[in-house]
């Protein structure tokens, strides 16, 4: 893995400046700070699991699940442990290393918070990495994710925080860094990034990148998703997104954050087999596995192994995952220890 320095001190416009790229000269450098840091033909794999659908107060404009939009999705109430328990247990037999499970709140009672780490406990008994995405948190019920064992907790920042008010106004940009801050101070990993397509700039998408990077320590995790358009949102009819611009973004996120898996995320069904080759190819080395995700639609299973059988990539296993997770870390405190050295010479 590389040695080099991880920046947190970007400008918007020198990530605009790697947007502007010759396409082939971005995806040749962004495939070389990819292969200094992982294996190019090892992807890593997730599965997400809807635990509570629907009724949720927040007003996402992408979102089917707000109750403030009519799209005709059927509520459902938080499952039952056996459920999860049972849909953990298929995705580790189809290759998946980590769970993530998902509840569409604003945020999390007390009481739900004790019900959904009930259920991270039994996948981790099933030896699969946790993940939630649960809304906002406040500073105590981070820490309670993290004495249950939580491994990943997701909040993505969705856009940048000039276009946020465009997408959401129900909870604030600020909002958003504040339950990242609190789960990074539990020393949770932290999984964050955005929805591209959704009416935004180039420029809005450097903005929502610089966001990310120049966070104190880089997302673990950074999933970049194309918006999946749902009749009954406000966002649906937006203009498509050039499939080139999601690819230079998946690029980008790679140049700007080496050691963080970057995930291919929804949007995978409205993607032929050569844009997929070609994301991966720009860096994206994790993505989410099985039919469903949340309440959109995903490439079955078969349809992604097959593919993978053509590009020559192989499933990231869990022994491979734990071993690249530790070297990062490794890597950091090597790097942290060095920059402190030279301060107390200084």
């Amino acid at each position: 893995m590389s040695e080099s320095k991880l920046r947190h001190d970007w400008s918007r416009d020198e990530i605009e400046a790697l947007f502007d790229l010759p396409f082939n000269d971005l995806l040749f450098q962004a495939q070389t700070v990819h292969r200094e840091n992982f294996d190019p033909n090892k992807v890593q794999v997730s599965t997400l699991l809807s635990i509570k659908t629907g009724s949720c107060s927040e007003d996402c404009g992408y979102c089917s699940q707000s109750a403030k939009h009519n799209t005709d999705l059927e509520k459902e109430k938080l499952l039952p442990v056996d459920e999860v328990i049972k849909a953990a247990s298929e995705a580790k037999d189809k290759g998946a290393t980590r769970f993530c499970m998902g509840a569409a709140w604003r945020n999390p009672t007390d009481k739900n918070l004790e019900r959904v780490i009930e259920m991270i406990t039994a996948v981790h008994d099933l030896g699969m990495e946790t993940c939630v995405t649960l809304g906002m948190l406040t500073e105590p019920q981070a820490k309670r994710l993290k004495e249950a064992g939580l491994d990943y907790y997701n909040h993505n920042l969705d856009t940048s925080p000039e276009f946020y008010g465009n997408v959401i106004s129900t909870r604030t940009f600020q909002d958003r860094l504040e339950t990242l801050k609190y789960v990074r101070d539990q020393e949770i990993n932290v999984c964050s990034g955005g929805i591209l397509g959704m009416g935004e700039s180039r420029r809005d998408r450097a903005s929502m990148l610089r966001e990310l990077v120049n966070l104190p320590k880089h997302p673990e995790s950074v999933p970049i998703n194309m918006l999946v358009q749902v009749e009954g949102t406000p966002i649906f009819g937006v203009d498509e997104l050039d499939p080139f611009e999601f690819i230079r973004t998946i690029a980008v996120t790679r140049i700007l954050m080496p050691e963080s898996y970057v995930r291919l995320s929804a949007g995978r069904t409205e993607m032929n087999d050569q844009m997929q080759a070609l994301c991966f190819m720009a860096g994206a080395n994790s993505m989410f596995y099985g039919e469903r995700l949340l309440t959109t639609d995903n490439p079955e299973a078969d349809a992604d192994v097959k593919l993978f059988k053509r590009l020559g990539i192989e499933f990231e296993a869990a022994n491979e995952l734990q071993a690249t997770e530790k070297e990062c870390s490794s890597k950091r405190e090597r790097r942290l220890a060095e920059e402190f050295g030279a301060a107390q010479q200084a």
